[in-house]
């Protein structure tokens, strides 16, 4: 990972000057390892040439009513104060008989279940809790950028073990081999984020099979389990056997309902992992926000399986569209099964780096992606840029045309 620097980089010290005096700062040594996420970057970079936004997930699709409905009542009769710290107890139910129904995972909704800021804080909160400074993490690669970030402000350690397009299959021979006796834990993301790969009965059980033999931590991330395509099914790592006790499952529906600045998500841990991560959330966010939690409870409670059933659909559309015009232009897909991301090949895109394709991209076009350095940890990223097609059809309606002209 690059190391960010600052104004100087004599240690990332910086000197402030404040009237006759010289007031030296040091940026934490936590800092050293992060950098911006490429995400925001591109966004903002999008923004200046207002152009398409291709590269971050904002799912600016409609929310269903009856969620936003549930949520301005809340705000209406004044349940605008702090809830307890892992949620409602009206949400913490609701979530505790959907991962019944859908996840077959059995969780106490008082001791079990953390309501948390977003998916991406509830990670974090449990990174936090159950990593020492030094504990090795198994990702898989290509990876979340935020997963990493997450496991390297806690002082974690990546270790990548490599996803092989088109199928992002991995060979089991090198999960093993990247297990030493300073492993502490595996990341899953299913359906991924970015390559939209939905994980096999397979290979869930031969993560958990070395989970087991090892006694490692399963972090598995479910932020995309509705977004399933060509007749998929998800599948949650912890209802396999022997492994609830010892999987962190975070997931959430902000993505479902299309409300990403609401900041809703969840971890379902079994109850001693879960007290610590509550300490943390608490220590962290204190709580979600209350009216907020309120209208995803509503939706969980209230909205048919067609809802679902419907978002698969609609998705499905908007994928094969996208990538049948990712094709035609010269940047050829990686299909994915799930989620609502594409890495695309961009070597033909002028540039050597990704960010460097990147941007003749936007500069071309007006449509924004992430380079693919943001999701891998070798050379291999520049030759991929991840887009997102959770867009209203009007938006990528355009992107599409724009991407027709353009052809490279």
């Amino acid at each position: 990972m690059a190391r960010a620097r600052g104004p100087r980089d004599e240690g990332n010290d910086r000197i402030v000057r404040k009237g006759s005096r010289q007031m030296k700062r040091v940026v934490s040594r936590r800092m050293a390892d992060l950098t911006q996420s490429e995400i925001r970057a591109m966004t903002q970079a999008c923004a200046r040439v207002k152009g398409i936004n291709l590269a971050q997930g904002v799912c600016d699709t409609p929310a269903p009513a009856l969620v936003l409905e549930a949520a301005q009542r809340a705000i209406n009769e004044g349940r605008n104060t702090y809830t307890r710290f892992d949620g409602l107890p009206e949400l913490r139910e609701a979530l505790a008989q959907k991962l019944v129904r859908y996840n077959g995972i059995r969780a106490d909704p008082d001791s079990e279940i953390v309501v948390s800021a977003g998916a991406t804080g509830a990670f974090h909160c449990a990174c936090e809790a159950l990593l020492e400074p030094g504990d090795e993490v198994i990702v898989f690669e290509p990876f979340y950028q935020y997963h990493l970030s997450a496991l390297l402000a806690v002082g974690a350690v990546p270790v990548t073990v490599t996803m092989e397009p088109p199928d992002w299959t991995f060979a089991v021979t090198q999960l093993e081999q990247a297990v030493t006796a300073k492993t502490k834990a595996v990341v899953v993301n299913s359906p991924g984020n970015p390559c939209g790969k939905v994980w096999t009965r397979d290979e869930l059980e031969t993560v958990a099979a070395i989970a087991k033999k090892h006694d490692l931590f399963v972090f598995s991330d479910e932020i995309y389990e509705y977004f399933l395509y060509d007749g998929r099914s998800h599948l949650s790592m912890a209802s396999l056997p022997g492994m609830a006790e010892r999987t962190i499952t975070v997931g959430g529906y902000s993505k479902t309902f299309s409300v990403t600045g609401w900041r809703i998500g969840y971890s379902v841990a079994a109850q001693p992992w879960a007290q610590a991560i509550g300490a943390v959330n608490d220590l962290l966010y204190v709580c979600a926000p209350a009216p907020l939690q309120w209208g995803i409870a509503a939706g969980i409670t209230d909205l048919s399986e067609d809802f679902y059933k419907e978002l698969a659909r609609a998705y499905q559309h908007k994928r094969d569209r996208f990538c049948e015009v990712l094709a035609e232009s010269g940047l050829p897909p990686s299909i994915p099964q799930g989620a609502y991301y594409v890495l695309a090949d961009v070597s033909k895109v002028p540039g050597v780096t990704g960010k460097a394709r990147a941007m003749t991209l936007l500069e071309a076009t007006g449509i924004a992606g992430v380079p693919g350095e943001a999701f891998f940890s070798g050379p291999e990223g520049a030759r991929f840029i991840r887009f997102s097609y959770a867009k209203t059809d009007e938006d990528l309606d355009e992107a599409c045309c724009r991407l027709k002209r353009a052809r490279w």
